[in-house]
């Protein structure tokens, strides 16, 4: 199955109701985990970008204290897995500011 692009998801949302739109966004929400953590900033953290900012250090700082180290390969794979998560949360964002 082909995805449809933006434009055409765009104006088919516009012939929708308001509340076949929140339906749909709860469907997606339900799938994936991203698509509801994606969903969650927008609905509570987006007007509050430096609370935002401090509990992603607080989750970065937590998950540095938590690394296995008991071999280089642990500890690699570990770093990867939070860059995984910080690039998430700056795709999540958009703004410069949060990314640096």
């Amino acid at each position: 199955m082909k995805p449809a692009t933006i434009s055409q998801l765009k104006n088919e949302l516009k012939h929708k109701s308001q509340q076949e739109t929140l339906d749909l966004c709860l469907k997606l929400a339900r799938f994936k985990k991203e698509n509801k953590e994606l969903l969650s900033y927008l609905i509570f953290e987006e007007h509050n970008e430096l609370g935002y900012i401090k509990e992603i250090k607080e989750e970065i700082d937590t998950e540095f204290a938590n690394i296995n180290r008991t071999s280089y390969y642990y500890v690699k794979k570990s770093v990867r897995k939070i860059q995984r998560n910080i690039i998430k949360y700056i795709r999540f964002s958009k703004k410069k500011e949060t990314e640096v």
